[in-house]
């Protein structure tokens, strides 16, 4: 009985409505720290209000890369920030101007013309068939 209420349990807990979206950043300095990523599904909290994000990881630095997995991503209009945390402080140290003194990056490697991209630019699909992306980060 036990074991037919855990395969019943475990059932319900698989979703084969998401998809683990595997997420490559390249373009790092150094191999120190660490890099933060948030994904995002709505404008409003897109890229800094990671308070607000669908989900945030971290990704281990290694040989100028960083590879990170959001698990369990329903289909859907997502758009990432992401920063090389390289002192691993936990923020995206700035200069005197607000600039920032690490490496950031967004999905589709999106620019803004004077601060960050807006969603829809840097926003991309995520189904069961496109569940990798990639991009660069900036310094």
């Amino acid at each position: 009985m036990k074991i037919i209420l855990t395969i019943i349990i475990l059932l319900f807990m698989i979703n084969p409505d998401s998809t683990d979206l595997t997420v490559t950043i390249t373009n790092l300095k150094e191999d120190t720290g660490v890099v933060r990523l948030a994904i995002f599904d709505k404008s409003s909290a897109f890229p800094d209000k990671a308070h607000q994000a669908y989900d945030k990881v971290i990704a281990q630095v290694q040989g100028g890369k960083a590879t990170a997995v959001f698990k369990n991503i329903k289909p859907g209009k997502y758009a990432i920030s992401a920063f090389h945390d390289a002192n691993n402080d936990g923020v995206i140290n700035k200069n005197a101007f607000g600039i920032p003194k690490e490496g950031y990056g967004f999905s589709n490697d999106a620019m803004g013309s004077f601060g960050p991209p807006s969603f829809s630019a840097a926003s991309f699909e995520v189904d069961e068939n496109k569940n990798t992306h990639s991009f660069k980060l900036r310094h």
